[in-house]
This record gives C-alpha cells, sequence and structure tokens, in this order.
C-alpha cells in the first residue's frame, strides 16, 4: 500500500501563536511513521480572499493537497471556547474533497483546558464537511510552560499521545481510502 497522505492543519495565524511548536511536534512524530506522509500546513502561505468554496474563493494549492490527502491532523487554538476563524475559513474552502476522510485533533490553550472547549467546536463544523472524527485527541494545556527555549517537549507523554493519535488516524485512513476506492457512493 502507498504511504498516507495526511496533512497537518495550523488553525491560525496569529504572530506569536503558541500553537505551532504543538504542530511542529506532532509534524516530527508523523515523520517518524514510516507508513505516512505528512504535512505543515500554515494558513499564512494561503490565500482564501472570501467566505464559502466557490471557485474564486479557492487557494489552488490548499485544493490540490485537500484533494491528495487521506487524512487530516488539525491543531487548534482555543480563542473565547472555541476555534479560530483563520481555521474555519481554511476549512470552509474546500468541501468535497474532505468525503469519507478522517480527522485527528490536537487542543492548544493557555489554560487548563487544553483547547478541549474548541475540538468540541469543532466536530460539528468538520462532520458537516463529510470528514470522520477520531477517538484519541491530544490536549496541550498551558502551552507556554510545555516547550524549552530550543522548541523541544519537557514531557515525553506528549509523544506517546500523539503517535495513539496517529495510530488511530492511520487506520481510519486506510479503511476509508479502500472504501472510496472500492465503495460505490454519490459522493465520490
Amino acid at each position: 500500500m502507498k504511504k498516507l497522505f495526511i496533512p497537518i492543519l495550523l488553525g491560525t495565524t496569529r504572530p506569536k501563536r503558541e500553537s505551532e511548536k504543538a504542530a511542529k511536534l506532532i509534524e516530527k512524530v508523523g515523520q517518524g511513521i514510516s507508513e505516512i506522509e505528512v504535512l505543515l500546513v500554515d494558513p499564512l502561505d494561503y490565500k482564501f480572499p472570501f467566505d464559502g468554496n466557490d471557485p474564486e474563493n479557492k487557494d489552488p494549492r490548499y485544493s490540490k493537497l485537500t484533494k491528495r490527502a487521506d487524512g487530516f491532523f488539525i491543531v487548534t487554538p482555543e480563542y473565547n471556547h472555541s476555534f479560530p476563524g483563520t481555521l474555519k475559513r481554511m476549512l470552509d474552502s474546500e468541501l468535497s474533497n474532505y468525503i469519507h476522510k478522517p480527522v485527528a485533533f490536537a487542543g492548544v490553550s493557555n489554560g487548563i483546558f487544553g483547547g478541549a472547549r474548541a475540538i468540541e467546536e469543532l466536530v460539528g463544523s468538520v462532520r458537516e464537511m463529510g470528514l470522520s472524527v477520531t477517538f484519541s485527541d491530544v490536549y496541550f494545556p498551558q502551552i507556554q510552560n510545555l516547550f524549552d527555549e530550543k522548541g523541544e517537549i519537557k514531557d515525553q507523554g506528549f509523544v506517546r499521545r500523539i503517535n495513539r493519535a496517529y495510530e488511530e488516524l492511520i487506520w481510519m485512513a486506510k479503511t476509508m481510502r479502500w472504501g472510496r476506492e472500492n465503495l460505490k457512493s454519490s459522493y465520490h
């Protein structure tokens, strides 16, 4: 079986974003898994001019990578008990490319909940987009205290939790790829 392609979607363009540290760790862990190819997707590198998924609102590079993707790993900070508008705008630019693909979540916050409320808010949106949510979320509470000055994680327990999230995401991505390739659907 060819490698699964798993984009890691960073959910914010905010200056001094702490969630980038978590996303880079998730990317690093993913690079060590032989059966997947990962790509860190920074919304700063894409242009989404308007709301919605009309052709004039898409970034062709983002469309291409979402079409190729076998699943997604979203890293979202929690802003005011929800996820950033930047992430919603990026996700909304595509719909058909998400159908019957899995998504894993990592939540990030400077408080004690680790982005749990942002993830809860995301579930309904991504479900409507056709994505299937995994159950092995990763939470990064008090993100400002988790990494050293070189950007390395202090607690290796996070690496184990990320690997567990990837394990479920990979299982679902393999299963759903087979389904997309072998089972008739009115969606693809």
